[in-house]
């Protein structure tokens, strides 16, 4: 019986704007496939699809409700300002429950008030990015019909 060899997996590769966008170009010339194009340069057929998908995204020709690249960009920077802002208000949560919240010797606020003033604000400003997290995908919407 003979053994069969497992193909081993390709690394990973990571490819340029400027390389993609060569790519796109080729495959909406219309003289060759997606397919095509993909086996002739050893890329895989999804990747190369998935190129054409977001570069008719970003033309806007297409009108699947994918996100645009910079609309990507937005949403990745939110999220990334969204998950400090909770870290944020976890640490002064913690910190909070430490503090007995009165004042201290010479009459000035305690540390639990300062940490509390200090949540409020952060919960603001938490709640300010949701709304323009909120408003993008509103827009985005209304922009598509979907309002």
């Amino acid at each position: 019986m003979e053994t069969m060899e497992r193909k081993q997996p390709r690394a990973r590769r990571s490819f340029t704007a400027e390389f993609k966008a060569e790519f796109v170009e080729l495959c909406q010339r219309g003289d060759r496939s997606i397919g095509q194009v993909a086996r002739d340069f050893d890329l895989t057929e999804t990747a190369v699809r998935e190129w054409v998908r977001q570069a008719e995204r970003d033309a806007e020709t297409r009108g699947d409700g994918g996100l645009t690249s910079q609309e990507r960009q937005e949403l990745a920077v939110l999220r990334r300002e969204n998950r400090r802002l909770r870290e944020d208000v976890e640490i002064l949560k913690r910190a909070t429950a430490h503090s007995g919240g009165r004042c201290n010797s010479r009459g000035e606020p305690s540390s639990r008030r300062l940490v509390l003033e200090g949540l409020a604000r952060l919960v603001l400003s938490l709640a300010a990015t949701a709304s323009r997290s909120a408003w993008l995908w509103t827009e985005r919407s209304v922009c598509l019909g979907k309002y």
